[in-house]
């Protein structure tokens, strides 16, 4: 049984300015912290698809002969530090509506996660502070990782460049 996300029916914006913000600010591909990471694994050589359009998820990044899918997480829409973010959503406006939302995100980011794995790919999530911190140690991560699962994914391609 797949749990949808609640409804908007009924409740309000908490105002005109947040509205405006949540509409501009929330977007599915190429956010910053997105497109950071992929700036940083190619400087690394790594060579990637985007989309991963016919996957579960719609994983940001993909790596076909290593099998292995990139999500780059939003804190906030993600439930990173999940049990502290819900008790501040609480307090907030709309708190029912917020609550249900991020934990139904949170679990369709699990059900993602066991169905690209059940299909044989590797499911790496990172988080969007971590990325914007430090994007060269998170996309270096990334790379360990598809050299491990591809050991003859190009090794050309996967060797660092120098600074």
């Amino acid at each position: 049984m797949t749990r949808r996300a609640p409804s908007y029916a009924g409740l309000s914006a908490a105002s005109r300015r947040a509205s405006a913000a949540a509409r501009g600010a929330s977007r599915k591909r190429d956010t910053g912290c997105e497109i950071e990471l992929r700036r940083a694994m190619w400087r690394l050589g790594l060579r990637y698809r985007l989309g991963g359009s016919g996957l579960p998820g719609r994983p940001d990044v993909v790596f076909p002969a290593a099998r292995v899918a990139v999500f780059c997480d939003g804190d906030f829409w993600h439930g990173r530090g999940l049990e502290a973010r819900l008790e501040r959503l609480r307090s907030g406006h709309n708190a029912t509506y917020w609550i249900d939302k991020i934990r139904a995100n949170v679990a369709r980011d699990r059900r993602v996660d066991a169905e690209l794995d059940a299909l044989g790919w590797l499911v790496l999530r990172r988080w969007e502070t971590d990325i914007r911190s430090d994007p060269s140690a998170a996309a270096a991560e990334v790379a360990e990782v598809v050299r491990e699962r591809a050991p003859r994914y190009s090794p050309r391609s996967l060797r660092a460049k120098a600074p």
